[in-house]
């Protein structure tokens, strides 16, 4: 590539950056990133695994108790502009918007002021920049404050359909959380999956457990942005070799924190901006994984299309697997 590589972090990163790189394997047009590799016969193949008709939902509710603690990032705010006590009090007898008389009709609307990231989300593939480029080569001045002319997160809607394998490690190791700064190694991935008896196809979703949503939930403390267990910068070739489409872990980050290098967010660097694989955050995955020690299958159905935001660098998404 022509670097100077002033350390060994920088030429580990850049050897992980080599090895992984999607880029122009989908050509020079493509904002799918590995989300191509499910394809009609991927899709048929997650709806084959539905037998109970049991839809988990895998989001966290988007409210004011949410992991958030403010400042870079705060929850939702829902604010109602009409509701049940305006209609009792007589304060909606006259219709808005010319409507006339109300005649008993009544109603409630409000309004969500949310960032895009606050919850349970999709990072799109304009959402990391390295060097000055995003996924596909794109430069990161297409990402303006009219949002990314290119790579954003509408490209991912309707498109996340596929098959998903849980891999709970705490349930594995008799737990209840990984500990924060604890990497998740390929070793310790496959560990589980074969414990299940379970094989990676390309094309499927990673749904992996730390057990620190769970940890955390309703005392969130520095979970969004503090230490966490995360998948370590080491699973970056296993992802790329196993051709996995999407990420979804049940923290802030993906990825370990501390990070193991000297750089910021290693793994969405080598993964996401190079890599194109979807990075699914903060996804619940308890409920799921209760299930899923209950039935004793680790595979199912993943559904989780994200709001079509145009140019956004994600967007909260309504997540179910379905078993």
């Amino acid at each position: 590539m022509g670097t100077e590589y002033v350390d060994d972090d920088t030429r580990l990163l850049h050897q992980y950056i080599d090895k992984c790189s999607n880029w122009g394997r989908w050509g020079p047009d493509d904002q799918l990133g590995a989300l191509n590799l499910v394809g009609p016969e991927e899709v048929r193949r997650a709806a084959a695994l539905v037998r109970k008709g049991i839809p988990i939902s895998l989001t966290l509710p988007y409210d004011q108790a949410g992991p958030q603690p403010g400042g870079f990032r705060d929850n939702p705010q829902l604010l109602v502009t009409a509701s049940g006590t305006d209609h009792v009090s007589g304060a909606q007898d006259q219709l808005p918007g010319g409507f006339g008389p109300a005649r008993g009709f009544g109603f409630s609307d409000d309004v969500l002021v949310m960032p895009t990231q606050c919850g349970t989300q999709w990072d799109s593939l304009s959402h990391i920049f390295w060097e000055g480029k995003m996924w596909n080569g794109r430069s990161a001045g297409q990402v303006t404050s009219g949002g990314a002319a290119a790579n954003g997160i509408e490209n991912y809607t309707g498109r996340v359909v596929m098959r998903g394998v849980l891999v709970d490690l705490p349930a594995h190791r008799g737990v209840e959380s990984l500990e924060p700064g604890e990497p998740i190694t390929p070793d310790a991935i496959e560990e589980v999956l074969a414990a299940h008896d379970v094989t990676v196809r390309p094309g499927d979703a990673l749904l992996v457990r730390t057990g620190f949503m769970a940890a955390r939930r309703g005392h969130w403390g520095d979970y969004a942005g503090g230490p966490a267990p995360g998948l370590s910068l080491h699973t970056a070739p296993w992802l790329r070799e196993h051709d996995i489409a999407a990420v979804a872990t049940d923290t802030w980050g993906v990825e370990v924190r501390p990070n193991e290098i000297g750089y910021f967010q290693p793994l969405h660097i080598v993964s996401l901006v190079h890599g194109g694989i979807a990075f699914g955050e903060m996804f619940d995955l308890d409920a799921l994984a209760a299930d899923c020690a209950a039935d004793g299958v680790h595979e199912f159905m993943f559904v989780a299309s994200p709001l079509p935001i145009t140019g956004g660098s994600g967007a909260p998404v309504s997540a179910v697997a379905i078993k």
